[in-house]
């Protein structure tokens, strides 16, 4: 009933930079600042996705930068030594690296980011190859949907397909997109299934209902 839900080739960004094993530290370091990101995906072979190696893989060396004697110290927390004597991506990533596939879909995405505590995954195609990076905020982008083509989708694929007219009559608006029913239906049993239906809309917010039983229909 729904129309196809977006999906992370839809949004994800697809010129990327990445490393391999053997790049250097400071090469990883220029790479973050000239991209303005924050992690990098390290690829081998065609672009095989094996790891990933971020902002926090590199700050080890410069705290033990600041106290040479660190490592033999008990710190707390304990300064990473083997993150800290890395020189190459490869010694640095983390692996295996969290991905995620460009035919899943942004809730997918969404949810794989917050399980996983990441800011940005790469993306890769069925064979692992890398095809790109989503980040947080291109998972967001659906949140700038117009109100009034959400309003569409749901008059049309939920609306009335649930509480069709006549006898029902249901009134549909969105603000900010959170979207509103009010009206009189024949099977007010069914509200539950159109909230849960409206939330899945991609745009939406939150949903409130003000709809009645219409007795007339009875």
């Amino acid at each position: 009933m729904l129309g196809t839900a977006r999906i992370v080739s839809d949004v994800m960004t697809r010129t990327v930079a990445a490393v391999g094993r053997r790049a250097p530290f400071k090469e990883i370091v220029q790479l973050m600042q000239d991209w303005r990101i924050s992690a990098l995906p390290v690829i081998e072979g065609e672009g095989r996705v094996v790891g990933v190696v971020s902002e926090a893989d590199l700050l080890p060396k410069e705290e033990l930068r600041d106290d040479p004697d660190a490592c033999c110290l008990e710190l707390r927390p304990p300064v990473d030594v083997a993150k800290a004597a890395a020189l190459t991506a490869g010694d640095l990533m983390s692996s295996p690296a969290v991905t995620v596939r460009a035919a899943a879909t942004l809730a997918e995405a969404a949810r794989i980011m917050a399980r996983e505590g990441v800011k940005r995954l790469p993306v890769v195609d069925e064979g692992g190859l890398l095809a790109g990076v989503v980040s947080r905020a291109d998972v967001l982008k659906v949140f700038l949907r117009d109100d009034e083509d959400i309003a569409e989708e749901v008059r049309l694929e939920i609306a009335s397909y649930l509480f069709p007219p006549p006898p029902s009559t249901v009134r549909v608006e969105v603000h900010d997109g959170v979207v509103t029913l009010t009206g009189r239906v024949r099977d007010t049993s069914l509200v539950p299934v159109a909230a849960r239906l409206v939330r899945s809309v991609e745009g939406v917010v939150d949903v409130a209902f003000d709809l009645a039983h219409d007795s007339r229909t009875q």
